[in-house]
Formats: C-alpha cells, structure tokens, sequence
C-alpha cells in the first residue's frame, strides 16, 4: 500500500539495528542500509528526548551533501530514560546487571526518536512510552544476561525477549517504540509525503 505512494522515492535506513531493518520489512517497505560509524557523544545538559533527537540528528547530519533529490534518509536513537539519567547500552554484563537491577520493580520511560532527513529539509519525531518491570530476582536478572546478552540493547533488555514475557507487568505507550521503532509514527509521517 504505502510502498506504491513512495515509488518516486528512495528510502535510506541509517541502522545496524536487526530489529529497525525487520520493522521496514514488516511495514512492507523498500529500503537500502547506509551505514556510517558515528561517535555517540551528546552534551551532558540535555535531557530525555533532547538526547535522542540530538543523536538522531548527528547521525543523520553525517550524511549530509551524499543524499540524492529522490531520496529519505532514516536514522533513529533509542534511549532508556530512568531516574533522571540515560541507560544505553550496557558496557559489561556488571553492566547490565546494574542497569536491571536499577530498572526492577521500578517505571521507566523509553524513548525514541527518529530523524527523516531529504535535500530539501530534516524533519524529527519522537516517542515516549513508560514500561513497568515486577522485581526481578538476581537469579532472573543472571539468568537473562547469561541466554540473552542483550549487550546490544539500550536499558540492557529487550521487552520482545524473555526478561519482557516474566518480567513487565505494563505498559503505556508504543510497543514498537520499545523494541526502537515507533512504527506507526514513521509510516504517518511517510504516508503524508506521497
């Protein structure tokens, strides 16, 4: 459906992210993968979507003159937001067991924010969606970082995983936006181009 509207388009995701690539699969999309090393720093004074879009922004800006007139370039930046503080991605899996710890019996947010960047202009949404975890046990917490290595994910978790089936008990917002995507923003914003 959308795929016809944007045939006079070319659409660049900006992402590693096996989960971001499978999102645009499953929306049914026609996209290739540019991939540039970005170094994610951001200025410690900003906060909550004030870092993902910034991060959203520096990766797409690092595009910037190589983008021809017909074509969408997609970059994204998920962060989990907790107690005032960015959790990214965990460093080791002390790490990660701290990260979750911090994270149980406790709601934080996670946000999303994604950079649509064309010749003519750079346009950013963001989205924000609160998750609540029961409290996990150490042996849980030791149990998921062992079988799942979720070294890769922001907040050390991934809520499609088995941390998320025993240990999320809600919910507000996009689900998608959780796993990094908030999908039904990106295909809005996409169906109004055509």
């Amino acid at each position: 459906m959308l795929k016809n509207k944007l045939q006079k388009y070319r659409l660049i995701l900006a992402s590693g992210s096996p989960r971001r690539q499978q999102f645009f699969k499953d929306l049914d999309l026609d996209f290739e993968i540019r991939l540039k090393e970005i170094e994610e720093i951001f200025p410690p004074e900003l906060e909550a979507e004030e870092i993902t879009n910034f991060l959203a922004q520096l990766k797409a800006n690092a595009f910037e003159g190589e983008l021809s007139d017909n074509e969408i370039l997609i970059t994204s930046d998920t962060i989990v937001w907790h107690n005032n503080k960015a959790l990214g991605k965990p460093k080791d899996t002390q790490d990660a067991f701290d990260i979750l710890k911090s994270l149980s019996n406790a709601t934080h947010e996670v946000i999303t924010s994604v950079c649509f960047k064309t010749n003519a202009e750079t346009k950013l949404i963001y989205e924000i969606t609160k998750v609540t975890f029961n409290e996990l046990s150490d042996v849980a917490i030791r149990y998921y970082i062992e079988n799942y290595k979720p070294f890769d994910k922001a907040g050390a978790y991934g809520i499609q995983e088995w941390i998320g089936f025993v240990g999320v008990s809600k919910i507000e917002g996009s689900y998608a936006n959780v796993m990094g995507m908030p999908t039904d923003k990106v295909y809005e914003y996409l169906n109004d181009l055509s």
